[in-house]
């Protein structure tokens, strides 16, 4: 399975360490984020680690809804708990919650379409700088602090109706980004398909801080810089 290299199963937790969580980020999502990085003053697990590792537990259902609501480190030891009929919690050792995720509907728990979907997942939503962030930025006249890009997870909802995916295909349909002050919340709204038919669609939403008024120069060496770290890599 593709993703056991990418965390520690201690028994009773997981553990993600900095090398795990940044060769995850790089090599399967293609996100070149800094705060995914070794040596990131305030590095995070990336939201679709957490996101591939609940599937692969738990299996698809056909509405799920997860929301993220902490950033794990690589110190947190993190509780899967059993399987509950509308709503899991995942939380460390010191009960701190990360991540919730509401489920209802059918479910397979069948791995392989878990795989499929997860790993087509992590793959689109990994490209969303610059090619997504960027125009709706521009568009608004605002840009995050180029010293500290800092963009996180906060929710994504997945609805599907054949739970039985062979070869998925993620196609954005639509984006926008909310600015409140130097606060902007960004919604990119997909569709899934399998072998040529739509099976379902899907949302994900970050929040961007620190905003501020958009200057195509920074812009650039933001874009620059990060196209260098991912040539170098």
């Amino acid at each position: 399975m593709f993703l056991n290299k990418f965390y520690q199963d201690l028994g009773d937790t997981i553990q993600i360490s900095r090398e795990q969580a940044s060769d995850f980020a790089k090599s399967i999502a293609g996100d070149f984020n800094p705060i995914h990085d070794v040596d990131a003053k305030r590095f995070c697990v990336p939201g679709d680690l957490l996101f591939a590792l609940v599937l692969n537990k738990y299996g698809l259902s056909q509405h799920m809804h997860f929301t993220f609501s902490g950033m794990v480190g690589d110190e947190s030891k993190l509780i899967f708990p059993e399987m509950t009929e509308s709503e899991i919690v995942i939380k460390d050792i010191s009960d701190k919650t990360y991540l919730s995720i509401k489920h209802s509907g059918d479910s397979n728990t069948e791995s392989e379409s878990a795989n499929n979907l997860s790993r087509r997942y992590v793959e689109f939503s990994g490209q969303t700088f610059p090619h997504i962030l960027v125009p709706l930025m521009a568009k608004h006249n605002v840009m995050v602090n180029p010293a500290r890009p800092l963009v996180i997870y906060e929710s994504m909802t997945i609805n599907i109706e054949q739970l039985d995916i062979v070869d998925p295909t993620l196609t954005l349909t639509d984006s926008t980004l909310h600015v409140d002050g130097k606060r902007g919340t960004v919604s990119l709204k997909f569709s899934v398909s399998d072998k040529g038919d739509i099976i379902g669609s899907g949302e994900k939403n970050m929040v961007m801080s620190g905003l501020r008024e958009y200057e195509q120069a920074a812009i650039d060496v933001l874009i620059n810089d990060y196209a260098a770290r991912k040539q170098s890599y």
